[in-house]
C-alpha cells in the first residue's frame, strides 16, 4: 500500500473499532467488544512500529500532504492532512503501544463490571483515534479537532461512573479548566491565521516566520508587544490545560475518579503529552521569543516541584502516581523552555512507558486489596504479588532516575538542560528540579514500602470500610491473602518493564545527539546555545552513567529514597509526630494550595454570583418587568383610561363633538386675531 493509504488505516482502524464495539456492543457482546478493539490498535501498533522502522533504517521519507479539503472559506483552505516524519512516528508508536498494553490489562481489570465493558473499550478505542489524528496532524485545524477531542473523550472516561457523584464533579472539573485552556489555545490560533500568511498548514507558517519576526500587536491601547511573544503565549496557554501545568494543573489528579486502565492512558502517553508534543512541533515559532521560553521554564519549574510536594502526602495509591505525572510534566515543560525540545520528547516517550507501568502496577495491587485503593490498609504484598511488587519496583527505580534505567538518561539530561540554560529563570528551574529529586524518591519508595512491604495492615481493619470514594468496598477480610492478578493483568506490567529499563539506553544518543530529529525540531543555537553544550559534554550512554557518580543527582535520589525507608520502615510511628510538628504545612499541602478552594468559591460561584445578578437585575427586572412587561402594562393602563371615554350614550358623543367644534372655532378665531 502506498504512504497515504498506509496513515489513514492506521489512523482509521481504531475508530472502525470504537464504533463497533459502542453500537453494535450488545450484538457481539463483552468478548466482540475487546477483540475489535484490541485488533484494531494491535493493527495501527504494528504499522506505527514498520514506520519509525522506516524512518530509523532511512528507507521512509517525511510524508507533508492533505487528504481532503474539508472546507473552503473567502480564499482560504481548511484541509485534513498528514504529517508524518520522525517525531510523529515516535509518538505513533508510543501512543498506539501503551494502548495497546492498556487495551489488554483493561480484560483483567473490568472482568467484574456488570454494565459499561462494551462502552468502555468503545471510549478508550476512541481516544487512541483522537490522540493519533492530533500527533499526525499538518495544519491547525486538525490538531484542534483532535485537541478537543480528546478532551471529550477524558469526559467521557473520567465521568465512567456517571452515578458517582465524584466521578461527574471530575469529569466536569477537567472539562471546565481544558476550556480555559483551549480559549487561550483558540486566540493563538487565530493570531496565526491573521497574521502569518493566512494558512494554518505549518509548512506555510513556519515559511512565513521571518515577515513576522518584529512585528508588533497592540493588546492595550498604545502598548506594543511582541506579535510572535504574544502567539507564543496563547499556544502555550492551551498547553498548560493539556499538559497540566501549574495553575491550570487541578484536573488531573481527580482525573482518577476514572477507572486505573485511563488513568494510564491519560496519565502516560495520550492527553497530558498533547501540550508539550505541541510546543515542540512549533519549535520555529517559540525559538524566536525567548521571553516566551522563559515562562514555560518557570511555569514547569514551579509545576516539578511544587506538585511532587503533594505526592508526599497522599494515601490514595493511584493519587501518588498522578501527582508523580504532574511533576513529571513539569520536567518535560523546563526542558522545552530551554530549547531543549528533544530531551522534553525523549522524556515523553521514557515516561510514557514507566508512568504507565506504574498505573497499571497500581491497578493489580488494587485488584488484590479487592478495589481498595489507601495505601494504609496495604502492606507486605510482596509477599502475595511477586509480578507485581518487580514491576513496579522496576517503575519506581525509572521514575527517580535509577543508572541504567530509562528514567535516568532522559531525566537526567532535563536537569543538565537547565542547568546551561542562559534564560532568566533557569537559576530557579535548575533548583527547582534539582530539589524534586528528592522529593520524586521520597514519595516514589514512600508508595513503595507502604504497599509492599512492612504490616499487614488490612488484618487489623473492620470486615468493612470506606473507600475514598465514600462507597462501602469489602476490601480484605482479616483472614484473606491478597493474590497475584491474572495473566491479562500481569503480561501487560512485564512487556512495559522491558523498554522502562533499556529504552534510555537505546534511544538516548540518536534522539538527542544524532539526526533523528533533523529537520524536525529546529532551535536557534546562537541564542539558545543548551543542546550545544550539552552535546560537547555527553560522551555515551555509559560515561553519563559514570559521570553521575559525581554529580548531586543520584545522591539526592538515594537520600529519597533511604529517608522513605527509614519513616515507614523502620520508624513507621514518626510520620505522624512530623505532620503534626508541620502542621501548617501539612494542611497546606492537604488543602492543595487552596487551589481548588480558589477556583470554586471566587470563579465558580463568582461566575455564577454575576450570572444571577445578569438574570434577575438586567434580564428579570430591566428587560422583563422593565422593558417588556413594562411597556405592555403601560399601554394597558393608558388603553384603560381611554375605554372610559367610550360611555355608550348619545348626548355624551355630543357633547364631545360640541366640544371639539368649539376648540377648532377658538383655535381659528385666535390664528385671525393674533
Amino acid at each position: 500500500m502506498n504512504d497515504m493509504t498506509l496513515y489513514l488505516v492506521i489512523a482509521l482502524v481504531p475508530l472502525a473499532g470504537s464504533l463497533i464495539a459502542g453500537l453494535f456492543g450488545n450484538k457481539i457482546g463483552r468478548a466482540g467488544a475487546h477483540t475489535v478493539t484490541i485488533l484494531g490498535v494491535a493493527v495501527s501498533a504494528v504499522l506505527s512500529a514498520y514506520v519509525l522502522w522506516g524512518f530509523i533504517d532511512g528507507s521512509r521519507a517525511k510524508f507533508d500532504e492533505n487528504v481532503y479539503t474539508w472546507l473552503t472559506m473567502g480564499g482560504l483552505d481548511f484541509s485534513v492532512g498528514f504529517l508524518v516524519d520522525t517525531m510523529t512516528a515516535m509518538m505513533m508508536v508510543v501512543v498506539t503501544g501503551v494502548s495497546l498494553m492498556v487495551h489488554i490489562y483493561t480484560i483483567g481489570y473490568m472482568h467484574d463490571e456488570k454494565v459499561g465493558y462494551q462502552r468502555f473499550f468503545s471510549y478508550i478505542s476512541l481516544f487512541t483515534f483522537s490522540m493519533l489524528m492530533l500527533i499526525m496532524s499538518n495544519n491547525f485545524i486538525q490538531l484542534f479537532f483532535g485537541w478537543e477531542a480528546v478532551g471529550l473523550v477524558s469526559y467521557l472516561l473520567i465521568g465512567f461512573y456517571f452515578k458517582r457523584p465524584s466521578a461527574t464533579f471530575a469529569n466536569l472539573k477537567a472539562f471546565l479548566i481544558n476550556r480555559v485552556g483551549d480559549f487561550g489555545f483558540l486566540l493563538g490560533i487565530g493570531l496565526v491565521l491573521a497574521y502569518f500568511g493566512g494558512s494554518l498548514r505549518y509548512q506555510d507558517v513556519f515559511a512565513y516566520l521571518p515577515n513576522v519576526q518584529t512585528a508588533t500587536i497592540q493588546l492595550f491601547p498604545g502598548v506594543e508587544w511582541s506579535l510572535i511573544t504574544v502567539t507564543c503565549l496563547l499556544l502555550f496557554v492551551g498547553a498548560m490545560g493539556k499538559s497540566a501545568q501549574f495553575p491550570l494543573h487541578v484536573w488531573l489528579p481527580d482525573s482518577m475518579e476514572g477507572p486505573t486502565p485511563i488513568s494510564a492512558l491519560i496519565h502516560a502517553a495520550t492527553m497530558v503529552t498533547a501540550g508539550l508534543f505541541m510546543v515542540s512541533r512549533m519549535s520555529p515559532i517559540y525559538e524566536m521569543s525567548s521571553t516566551a521560553l522563559s515562562v514555560i521554564m518557570v511555569i514547569g519549574a514551579i509545576t516539578a516541584l511544587f506538585m511532587g510536594f503533594l505526592g508526599v502526602i497522599q494515601n490514595d495509591i493511584k493519587r501518588v502516581v498522578a501527582y508523580s505525572t504532574l511533576s513529571q510534566l513539569g520536567y518535560m515543560t523546563v526542558a522545552l523552555g530551554a530549547s531543549a525540545y528533544s530531551v522534553a520528547m525523549f522524556h515523553v516517550m521514557t515516561h510514557a512507558f514507566f508512568k504507565a507501568l506504574l498505573f497499571l502496577a497500581a491497578g493489580s495491587a488494587i485488584i488484590g486489596m479487592h478495589h481498595d485503593q489507601d495505601m494504609r490498609h496495604m502492606g507486605n504484598l510482596k509477599k502475595y504479588m511477586p509480578i507485581t511488587w518487580l514491576t513496579m519496583l522496576i517503575g519506581n527505580l525509572s521514575l527517580i532516575g535509577t543508572p541504567f534505567f530509562s528514567g535516568f538518561y532522559s531525566k537526567d539530561s532535563i536537569i543538565e538542560a537547565a542547568k546551561y540554560s542562559t534564560l532568566p529563570g533557569s537559576g530557579f528551574a535548575y533548583f527547582a528540579v534539582l530539589a524534586s529529586v528528592f522529593v520524586t524518591a521520597f514519595y516514589a519508595f514512600r508508595q513503595y514500602f507502604m504497599v509492599f512491604h512492612g504490616e499487614e495492615k488490612w488484618r487489623s481493619l473492620p470486615e468493612h470500610h470506606d473507600d475514598h470514594h465514600g462507597e462501602e468496598h469489602h476490601g480484605l477480610g482479616k483472614n484473606d491473602n491478597p493474590h497475584e492478578s491474572p495473566l491479562v493483568v500481569t503480561l501487560p506490567l512485564i512487556l512495559l518493564a522491558i523498554p522502562s529499563v533499556i529504552i534510555g539506553y537505546v534511544a538516548i544518543e540518536p534522539m538527542l545527539y544524532g539526526d533523528f530529529f533533523k529537520d524536525v525540531i529546529f532551535v536557534n543555537i546562537d541564542a539558545h546555545p543548551t543542546m550545544h553544550i550539552m552535546k560537547e559534554e555527553f560522551h555515551g550512554a555509559l560515561a553519563m552513567v559514570s559521570h553521575s557518580l559525581h554529580s548531586p543527582v543520584l545522591y539526592l535520589a538515594i537520600a529519597g529514597v533511604l529517608s522513605a525507608w527509614l519513616l515507614y520502615v523502620k520508624l513507621p510511628h514518626l510520620p505522624a509526630k512530623i505532620a503534626q510538628a508541620f502542621r501548617p504545612v501539612y494542611v497546606l499541602f492537604e488543602n492543595k494550595y487552596y487551589l481548588d478552594a480558589l477556583y470554586f468559591n471566587v470563579f465558580a460561584k463568582g461566575t455564577r454570583a454575576l450570572g444571577t445578578f445578569f438574570w434577575k437585575v438586567g434580564d428579570t427586572a430591566i428587560i422583563d418587568n422593565g422593558i417588556v412587561n413594562g411597556s405592555a402594562k403601560l399601554v394597558g393602563a393608558i388603553a384603560a383610561q381611554v375605554r372610559k371615554v367610550q360611555t355608550g350614550f348619545i348626548y355624551t358623543y355630543a357633547a364631545a363633538m360640541v366640544f371639539g367644534v368649539l376648540v377648532l372655532l377658538g383655535m381659528t378665531f385666535w390664528g385671525l386675531f393674533r
